[in-house]
């Protein structure tokens, strides 16, 4: 590295030592188990924070950096989220005022945490659709006021900030680590974290990490220049730039040695692996280092095996919103559940006798199937199983010719469209369901109802409770057999309750 590019850097890094943490206290390192990755892996728990996430470093020791030496009572930020509190935190601390500056989709749950934290030294301004349209709006308002502009990412001081975290990391005397994991966004805390370290611990091998949509980083250096994303994808939140700062790709294509790109299943997945460990859920952006780490171990097995593996536990400040999505996305992430779509005939018994002859001891967690044609049928079946089991699985469906497609990544799967045509069911019955969660169970009850009926809808997804909840249509080739099939349901083990006319009337597109 150049000292004549990173001088300056590390005077403020030491100089920011005395300022955050009037703010705030360090942050824990902690180990972490992952049962099938053979290396120590250590996670920096900036969750635990004043903010429950990062920001708060840069933020801070920027605001008091810049009140001080302008005299300002007043500063700007434009934020989405974590930023945005913490220079909340600072305003208030240090007592002065803050117009911060959030796009207009912001949660509520967000805009209560910056009032929070800056209580009545914060005004929020909604504007725009994007960070970026908050941004512009912000540094137009601090220019016309002569007010300081505090910026998220793109600024010394900032990054100066950020960089504490890897002086705690330092001071733990945990390291040298062999493998750090940063996940980046604009870059502030990558470019601080990663030249800290490298400056104790040269040896380390650092690798930044995006999302596979929003890689502006990762374009940057590929380019050699910066350059701004034309699209960019927003389920990690808190790492959605459209382009990496200035500084931070000239310091980070300096201190990182390489980056890894992760799918939002995958973040899923790491998401549920904090859950699983350490009882805390992070916020995509918060558990993209890990996803990434978990990513890069799988593919160089060999290469980490008795390593120290290190990553960063950003953020938690989470909409309560996203974790159905998370839920269900996280095993697709981990390779743990695929979704296939089956070509059978469309006679009775057919997807029974699927079941029974290829899928025997495989969870089946989503079932998504409406009658289209009276010759074909098309079921969607998701299942779970270990990735071997889940390949030996496929090995099996092309020897035994069963015709099916992976639609695992599908949007139509995502969303869950279910496609069906009412006007082919004949004589149908709609019903609730209700079936003990164990394999096998609802196979059972299949079974048992067969001989009366055909399955015509099928809807159901596995929610993590003891009890499975299904919508599944039959239709009759009599409708003097309904009454038959009612009583068969008596003595069923499952409990099944019949829909109102008016809803399945809805649902058959009745007048």
């Amino acid at each position: 590295m150049s000292h004549y590019n990173f001088d300056r850097l590390f005077t403020e890094i030491l100089q920011a030592r005395t300022r955050v943490y009037h703010a705030g206290q360090p942050t824990p390192l902690q180990t972490l188990k992952i049962a099938d990755i053979d290396a120590t892996i250590f996670v920096k728990r900036e969750d635990l924070s004043p903010i429950n996430a990062y920001k708060w470093r840069g933020a801070y020791n920027c605001t008091s950096v810049l009140t001080q030496s302008t005299g300002a009572d007043c500063v700007v930020a434009a934020s989405a989220g974590n930023h945005a509190q913490g220079v909340a935190l600072a305003a208030r601390m240090l007592g002065i005022r803050a117009k911060i500056y959030m796009p207009l989709s912001t949660p509520m749950m967000k805009q209560r945490a910056v009032k929070l934290h800056g209580q009545d030294h914060v005004d929020i301004i909604l504007i725009g659709d994007t960070y970026d349209q908050a941004s512009d709006a912000a540094k137009s308002y601090a220019a016309e006021q002569n007010f300081p502009y505090v910026h998220p990412f793109d600024d010394l001081y900032t990054i100066a900030g950020s960089a504490t975290i890897a002086d705690e990391i330092i001071l733990s005397n945990q390291g040298p680590f062999d493998y750090a994991f940063i996940q980046i966004g604009g870059g502030g805390m990558a470019a601080g974290v990663s030249s800290w370290i490298k400056v104790h611990h040269p040896l380390t091998k650092i690798l930044g990490v995006e999302g596979d949509g929003q890689a502006s980083m990762t374009r940057a250096m590929e380019l050699k220049e910066l350059t701004t994303l034309d699209q960019i994808d927003t389920f990690c939140d808190g790492t959605a730039v459209k382009r990496a700062g200035a500084q931070t790709f000239e310091i980070c294509s300096k201190t990182l040695d390489g980056m890894v790109s992760v799918s939002n299943s995958e973040v899923c997945s790491a998401i549920q692996t904090f859950w699983d460990s350490k009882r805390v859920i992070p916020e995509p952006s918060g558990a993209m280092s890990l996803a990434g780490l978990i990513k890069y171990a799988h593919d160089h097995a060999d290469e980490i095996r008795g390593k120290k593996l290190l990553c960063i536990l950003s953020g938690a400040n989470m909409d309560f919103g996203k974790l159905a999505l998370i839920s269900s996305q996280s095993a697709v992430g981990s390779h743990r559940r695929k979704y296939f779509r089956f070509e059978l005939s469309e006679r009775s018994g057919s997807l029974l006798g699927l079941l029974d002859h290829v899928f025997q001891d495989v969870n089946v967690s989503e079932f998504q199937y409406g009658k289209t044609s009276d010759s074909k049928g098309f079921p969607v079946i998701a299942f779970e199983a270990s990735p071997e089991r889940l390949d030996e699985l496929q090995q099996k469906l092309h020897r035994d010719q069963i015709r099916y497609n992976d639609v695992t990544d599908d949007p139509d799967i995502r969303y869950r469209i279910i496609n069906y045509n009412p006007h082919l069911f004949h004589h149908p019955l709609l019903f609730q369901v209700l079936f003990p969660e164990r394999k096998g169970a609802l196979r059972d009850f299949m079974r048992q109802v067969s001989t009366l009926a055909n399955l015509c809808y099928f809807n159901y997804a596995y929610s993590g409770e003891t009890i499975g909840r299904a919508l599944m249509g039959f239709e009759f080739s009599d409708p003097a057999l309904h009454q038959d099939f009612r009583a068969l349901l008596k003595d069923s083990p499952v409990e099944c309750s019949e829909l109102s006319p008016d809803v399945a009337q809805r649902i058959l597109l009745a007048a």
